[in-house]
């Protein structure tokens, strides 16, 4: 390598992370010494310094390697937030290294922090996720579907849909497929071989809408998903718009033995998964319930089953009349008050009334103990529209820290992990959530520079699509709005329930099911794309999280066309095992877990990127392009010099993939690449370490013996 010009900082060698390697411990508690390094190129620093609030002390160096110096300073943290940048100085050259990297900007947001205390729970730091939509994935047991014209919902009776394959339609709220709790347990040996570590499921508490997000009752299981032992007949009427004569959906979701039966079934579903060594994440609703639930009985189902007290709906003396907020409070809007405040206006979601309400918030913070505790143990939350959760900012950070103290009392290795779009910062401070899904810091920057896409398909930006410093700038603005260990735990998503299927985004097309049909979803779709967009969700810092059916192909515009069922029978096996052998390596490298990053090359429709940990390192290239591309990677900015064999672990191109470990050579610190149309391939060092078989034949080497 040539040698550096020692009057100019070499700013490609400056680096740090709130990761082990640099901070000792990474999570330190009260009153703990920390201890923490900064790397510079070997010889390229006059002085480094430490900065705390403005405040500079020169720190000295503590070791160096062929390439590089590591400079040491040891803290004490105390119980407040520490915010800390490093300033280097060489001759008449002089920057500062914060969370953004190399920067001018020395604001305090973008300093490294250290929050005493804050700890997220181990398992879950790059822990591979599987989120399952339940009415859409398995049909376990028929006995407990919705029947059609079980009951009426927002105006019409529901639908049981016959077709397992039958793409969804616009009003697909009240169509029930019939997938339930024991499909997912019939299909666990699929997941456990997948290998998956956690599996997170979309509401599953008793609802009447297929996503269940408008909760009816938070203390049990639905029993269209569980078990129903208590049944009747009692349909309403085709063209019902009332559920005066829902007799049988009375009785399935408010009987006592129905719901203690599909609360024992759960609790034996979540031992099931325990034994295989797996977790289980919840989905939590707690900014909003539904029209149905018993403590408004908006449609009288509880009425009617009797044994309950009266919802705040029917009677203003309701025990639960504080759990709303009604605009009509004159007696004479009793019964039947429809004044209530609905979320974005939703009569079918009352928005919960938490300031007005102690008694509200001792109900939910029971709900939040009940279910990470015996007999169900589940092991996390995950929360919808969390930052919408009361009327005002203040309460809202005031709920979740009695949320967080609740949780964590009775089950501290939990994990609370938000919905959240925009700066998670004032949340994530160690006393609220411990992570967020990862729109900001993965999924949009991946989506646009693979796709050009929005994460809904609604727009398309030329602009964004390739663009590799874009996709870097933007995954290092969001990143610096988290703290470490939130990163390490933040769930890294491709689609969701929520958004278009990442396998549509790649056609490049605007569209919505409205508006340019299902099947539209199917067309000019680029599977090789989608396998590029895996090679980064199970290699960038985070827990890789898949989505029901990605994995299988699946493919489906936003909401509702993205809640298409499960394949079965008709997966794209060869996209599966690729899946399988990119879990596998993410497992078995633990660099992929909690090591740091940093950017190698960004250029237009290419990126490269190195995680390190250790002595581990690895190196990840993407050619997002029609036509083969030769790239020249710094790999000596990650530490790696030749010495130590660097091997090829995957490369996926237009055609499929190659997976097999196969030695490339590294000169002068570079890595050299002719990376195929449309292809993303990872290397590792030390890789016989976790797969032993290693070829020996360097292709460099190869071609030169062929020619």
């Amino acid at each position: 390598m040539e040698e550096y010009n020692k009057r100019i900082i070499n700013r490609e060698a400056l680096f740090c992370s709130a990761t082990e390697d640099y901070r000792t411990p990474p999570e330190p508690d009260e009153d703990q010494d920390v201890l923490l390094r900064f790397r510079t190129g070997k010889n390229n620093a006059q002085h480094v310094y430490y900065v705390e609030d403005g405040a500079e002390v020169e720190i000295g160096k503590a070791d160096s390697d062929e390439l590089f110096d590591y400079y040491e300073y040891e803290i004490t943290v105390g119980s407040d937030c520490v915010l800390y940048h490093f300033k280097v100085v060489n001759g008449q050259d002089s920057c500062i290294y914060n969370r953004l990297g190399v920067t001018d900007d020395d604001r305090s947001c973008f300093d490294f922090a250290i929050i005493p205390g804050f700890h997220t729970p181990d398992w879950a730091k790059g822990a591979v996720m599987y989120q399952i939509f339940v009415d859409r994935f398995c049909n376990g047991d028929e006995s407990n579907d919705v029947q059609t014209c079980e009951y009426v919902y927002i105006g019409r009776p529901v639908n049981r849909v016959e077709d397992w394959g039958k793409n969804p339609t616009t009003m697909d709220v009240g169509c029930f497929y019939g997938g339930d709790l024991k499909g997912v347990w019939e299909k666990l040996d699929y997941i456990q071989g997948l290998g998956v570590e956690v599996i997170y499921l979309n509401p599953i508490f008793v609802s009447p809408s297929n996503h269940k997000y408008d909760i009816q009752d938070y203390e049990h299981i639905d029993p269209h998903f569980g078990v129903i032992v208590e049944d009747k007949d009692g349909l309403v009427a085709a063209d019902a718009v009332d559920n005066g004569d829902a007799e049988k959906y009375v009785i399935r979701t408010a009987s006592p033995r129905n719901l203690e039966a599909s609360d024992r079934f759960f609790a034996e579903f979540v031992e099931e998964i325990h034994r295989r060594g797996m977790k289980v994440i919840l989905d939590g609703v707690f900014n909003h319930c539904g029209s149905f639930n018993k403590w408004l009985d908006g449609e009288e189902i509880y009425a009617r089953q009797g044994g309950y007290e009266p919802g705040a709906f029917l009677a203003k003396d309701s025990p639960y009349r504080s759990f709303f907020q009604f605009y009509d409070e004159k007696d004479s809007a009793w019964p039947r008050n429809k004044s209530y405040d609905g979320w974005w206006g939703h009569d079918t979601l009352p928005k919960l009334n938490y300031e007005s309400s102690p008694k509200l918030v001792e109900y939910i913070l029971d709900i939040a103990r009940r279910w990470v505790s015996p007999p169900f143990n589940v092991d996390g939350w995950r929360l919808d529209v969390a930052a919408d959760l009361g009327h005002t900012a203040d309460y809202n950070h005031e709920f979740w820290r009695k949320f967080r103290a609740a949780v964590k009392e009775v089950n501290p290795d939990a994990l609370i992990l938000a919905e959240h779009y925009g700066d998670p910062g004032p949340w994530l401070e160690g006393d609220q959530w411990d992570s967020v899904m990862n729109y900001d810091a993965f999924m949009e920057p991946l989506t646009w520079f693979l796709t050009g896409m929005e994460k809904h398909s609604d727009s398309f930006s030329g602009e964004l699509l390739g663009n590799g410093e874009n996709f870097f700038n933007a995954m290092s603005y969001h990143m610096s709005r988290m703290q470490p260990s939130s990163i390490l735990t933040a769930m890294n998503e491709l689609s969701n329930h929520d958004h278009s299927r990442f396998l549509t985004r790649t056609n490049g097309v605007v569209g919505r099911i409205g508006t340019v049909g299902a099947e539209a979803a199917n067309r000019g779709v680029k599977v090789c794309v989608l396998r590029e967009a895996v090679m980064v969700q199970m290699t960038w810092p985070g827990a890789p999280t898949v989505y029901y059916g990605d994995e299988a192909g699946v493919c489906g515009w936003t909401d509702p066309d993205s809640r298409r069922t499960y394949p079965w029978g008709h997966e794209d096996l060869e996209l599966i095992e690729y899946h399988r052998y990119m879990i596998r390596i993410h497992k078995a490298l633990p660099v992929l877990r909690r090591g740091a990053v940093k950017e190698l090359l960004a250029g237009r429709n290419v990126i490269a990127y190195g995680r390190m940990l250790g002595k581990y390192q690895a190196v990840v290239a993407v050619n997002n392009n029609a036509q083969e591309r030769e790239l020249e990677l710094p790999v000596w900015q990650l530490g790696i010099t030749g010495e130590v064999p660097l091997a090829r672990l995957m490369l996926s191109t237009e055609e499929g993939y190659n997976v097999g470990a196969l030695r490339y050579p590294v000169r002068d610190g570079m890595l050299k690449l002719k990376m195929p149309p449309y292809s993303a391939a990872l290397f590792a060092t030390y890789a016989d370490e976790f797969f032993p078989v290693v070829a020996s034949v360097e292709p460099a080497e190869r071609e030169e013996e062929e020619n």
